[in-house]
């Protein structure tokens, strides 16, 4: 007879290859706490309905929490045979207490036993991911406060655009980021829902309180729908579809400071131990962990591909299928966790070079829209400030100067609203500052944007 514990149906036992095709637990048992969590919880209600006895209860209870104790402390013995994390930890409890262990089970399935699992371990992963998410907007926000003199080109095209403070594109990410703590907030909800009592896909024929169940183990709601319950992974596309966009987000800056501490940009320059160097080229000092980050970017958005792809077809309710649920996104959480938690330590070790930013702003012409703008509060339209603008900067390119190195005499030749006060109209903290309007780039409204983060930091620290 097989020694599954759904052995009875069957007079052969399972191939040995097809045990080891189809066994979940190499990668589900880091599922344990929460498994042992929601059995602990069951049996609670299994007593209070009267479909277990006290006695039974508290022998439950302990061998779950000694089991608990074995595999914290690396004695438990985990099983290919026994296929998954539920039918390990159910076959040790029974071994261990006898017949008691075996009434665990009533009234559940291992298909709303392993929805309550993964519902529960994507809650308390989203619960450390927010706090890492906090931690990176905080770096960003020390950053922007401590360079808040830095002016650096901002940039369209890659081509230099405008002057901007240095802590106004850091704050931009912190915004990003904003964004994505505000979508897991969202997977959180929908990851929220209690399916245990669900049973295989049709509920059960015994008298069971989810209500109970969902209360110990701080559910906000529970499913209405036991097929909807069992089948339900909206929460787990949800976050692969979350954790792409903060990858994308982390991928973007990755590449700006990959950029950055090249010689051809030269604005910044990272700490040796977030660098390696060359096999081969004594001098090279090479952005590893930015361009690994960048790298593993499409390693979540392919986990987030393979999981549509994995329920686009599939009937109701559960299938074998969704067994693939898990291996993306455990490591889709371990890859954002890790790059949240070392891109923290590359914004907090980096140098920044100011004087070097500014040389860019200054030996360029991203400040010919405040020419422009000058012209335009000189009652010249538009259209032609933008016109005589554009010949200026020919101008100087045809002569290898800048808009900086002109004499008045020769911006008059091109309009007569020209006046003293053009230099000074057209210095990078001159361009920088007169952008005040909300949400722009002057000293004044980043000094905004920083308290309003540090602001919101307070509330959620």
């Amino acid at each position: 007879m097989s020694e599954k514990l759904w052995g009875g149906r069957f007079e052969k036992s399972t191939d040995e290859m097809i045990n080891d095709f189809q066994a979940s637990i190499n990668f589900d048992k880091r599922l344990y706490r929460e498994d042992i969590a929601g059995s602990i919880a069951h049996a609670k209600m299994l007593a209070k309905c009267g479909l277990i006895s006290a006695d039974d209860l508290q022998k439950i209870i302990a061998g779950l929490k000694k089991i608990l104790a074995q595999i914290e402390s690396g004695e438990f013995k985990f099983s290919a045979e026994l296929e998954d994390i539920h039918m390990n930890i159910e076959k040790a409890l029974t071994d261990d207490i006898g017949e008691a262990g075996g009434r665990l089970h009533t009234a559940r399935s291992r298909n709303d036993q392993v929805a309550l699992d993964m519902h529960m371990y994507v809650r308390r992963q989203i619960e450390e991911i927010q706090r890492l998410i906090i931690n990176l907007q905080k770096t960003l926000v020390d950053a922007a406060e401590k360079h808040l003199g830095a002016i650096m080109p901002g940039y369209t095209h890659l081509q230099r655009a405008q002057p901007i403070l240095f802590s106004h594109h850091l704050l931009a990410y912190f915004e990003m980021l904003q964004r994505d703590s505000d979508r897991f907030c969202g997977v959180y909800d929908r990851a929220d829902i209690m399916p245990l009592g669900a049973g295989a896909l049709a509920g059960t024929t015994l008298p069971i309180d989810r209500k109970f169940v969902a209360s110990e183990l701080d559910f906000d709601a529970i499913y209405l729908n036991s097929l909807d319950a069992v089948s339900d992974r909206d929460y787990i596309l949800e976050f692969l579809s979350a954790a792409s966009i903060l990858m994308v987000h982390l991928s973007r800056f990755s590449e700006e400071i990959i950029l950055w501490c090249s010689r051809e940009f030269n604005f910044i320059e990272l700490d040796d131990a977030h660098c390696t160097g060359s096999s081969m080229m004594p001098q090279k000092k090479n952005p590893d962990v930015p361009e690994l980050i960048r790298g593993k970017t499409g390693r979540v958005i392919g986990h987030l591909m393979a999981m549509l792809t994995t329920v686009k077809a599939l009937p109701l309710a559960y299938n074998k299928d969704l067994q693939e649920d898990k291996e993306g996104l455990f490591d889709a959480i371990d890859t954002i966790k890790f790059s949240l938690a070392v891109f923290a330590q590359i914004v907090a070790g980096m140098k920044i070079k100011a004087e070097n930013m500014r040389r860019a702003v200054e030996e360029d012409f991203s400040n010919a829209t405040d020419l422009a703008d000058y012209l335009v509060k000189k009652g010249v339209p538009f259209r032609q400030a933008h016109e005589i603008s554009g010949r200026l900067v020919h101008h100087c390119i045809e002569r290898g100067i800048y808009l900086k190195d002109l004499t008045l005499d020769e911006f008059k030749n091109f309009s007569d609203k020209f006046d003293a006060d053009i230099h000074e109209a057209i210095k990078p903290e001159t361009c920088v500052n007169n952008r005040n309007s909300f949400g722009g780039t002057s000293t004044e409204q980043v000094k905004m944007q920083i308290a309003e983060a540090r602001a919101w930091l307070k509330e959620v620290e």
